[in-house]
């Protein structure tokens, strides 16, 4: 079955705290109405620490849609590279190994997508296949792991390699003062995520069933407005309590797979803010330390979007590997209201794996947070 091996994440040098996430919204929003509970809700979201491309006073003063992606383009192209090179040493594969490269961020834009400079420029061969996806925001990362799964069943024995750049912090609108747009700003930090699908061998999560979900008459949600200053991200006040609908999802999607959602070894879930994982829990009764890699992504790094998933995903890997035949589910979510699922066990290549224990230690050291 494709295996889904250890994933690369590289934050930014940039680091911004919750405390001067807090004084930027005071000094940059002062006076509005709206403000006292923005910064009640951006306090809740338990996100200590993000890390973006830029100094935070450098984002905010916005030189205009144009320039700013501009700087996605370099920037994507700076800090893509060094995780690719890692998380290919890490499914132990070459650029030459690999048959499709499926490409996800929701925070720049550019055509030809950022896929073919990866082809020109890293001895990828000229006839891999190009997936690049542009629209489903957080949920993406998800989408990602599933198509992989799909393609390497198609295509028995290849490989896929999954690219995440997530630039958020070049969609922050400083003149925008809703609520969602001030919560936004304080919760999503900017990261790059890699990882391969390995059709044949590999150590990691087998990837066994996936599925889609779409909760009805929700596509407003979560939402870009595109205006001539770029993306303006527009989040209904319904969306944390979205969990409750979907949970249920999630449990028949499992049975159909023949477990319980609620008695598995592991789970991988986007971390979009404090209350889904909370309400997940809850819904699905599992304890809430079982998403302690979910937390951790966004106590440190906040929501990175699409890379959510790959960074828990490797924290599983971080942490004392599970055992051979351990279950899991990865679920993403975003707009549409769009959940992306995935079951599978932990397998360990036997026949020249890397070793992963103790994290990396075959590999050059580089540090994650100057990618």
């Amino acid at each position: 079955m494709p295996t889904l091996c250890k994933p690369s994440v590289g934050v930014p040098e940039h680091v911004v705290t919750m405390e001067e996430t807090l004084e930027f919204a005071r000094t940059v929003h002062a006076g509005k109405q709206q403000l006292p509970l923005a910064l009640r809700l951006i306090e809740n979201t338990g996100v200590r620490k993000r890390h973006i491309v830029q100094p935070i006073e450098q984002a905010l003063r916005h030189p205009g849609f144009e320039e700013r992606n501009r700087i996605y383009e370099i920037e994507s192209k700076k800090r893509c590279p060094g995780v690719i090179e890692e998380a290919l040493a890490h499914a132990g594969v070459t650029a030459r190994d690999i048959d499709a490269i499926i490409y996800v961020s929701c925070t720049g834009f550019l055509m030809p997508s950022l896929t073919a400079w990866l082809i020109n420029t890293m001895g990828f061969r000229p006839d891999t296949r190009q997936l690049p996806i542009a629209q489903l925001g957080c949920a993406a990362g998800g989408t990602a792991i599933n198509r992989a799964h799909d393609f390497c069943t198609a295509y028995p024995g290849g490989n896929v390699l999954i690219v995440s750049c997530e630039l958020c912090s070049l969609c922050y609108q400083p003149t925008d003062d809703g609520v969602g747009s001030l919560l936004s700003d304080g919760l999503f930090g900017d990261a790059v995520a890699a990882a391969v699908v390995r059709g044949d061998g590999g150590t990691g999560i087998t990837l066994e069933r996936n599925a889609s979900y779409l909760i009805p008459d929700t596509e407003d949600w979560i939402s870009y407005a595109v205006r001539s200053t770029g993306f303006h991200f527009q989040l209904d006040r319904r969306v944390p309590g979205t969990m409750e609908p979907l949970a249920p999802v999630l449990r028949r999607f499992t049975d159909g797979h023949g477990w319980d959602v609620g008695n598995l070894d592991f789970y991988l879930i986007h971390a979009g803010g404090p209350r889904i994982l909370d309400d997940l829990a809850k819904f699905l009764d599992v304890d809430r330390d079982m998403f302690r890699h979910s937390w951790a992504t966004l106590t440190e790094y906040g929501n990175i979007a699409s890379a959510v998933v790959l960074d828990a995903a490797r924290r599983l890997f971080d942490e004392a590997p599970p055992t051979p035949g351990d279950r899991g589910i990865i679920a993403a979510f975003g707009p549409g209201i769009t959940a992306e699922m995935t079951v599978g066990s932990w397998r360990v290549d036997t026949l020249g794996a890397l070793d992963l224990a103790p994290p990396d230690a075959a590999l050059p050291r580089r540090d994650p947070e100057l990618v």
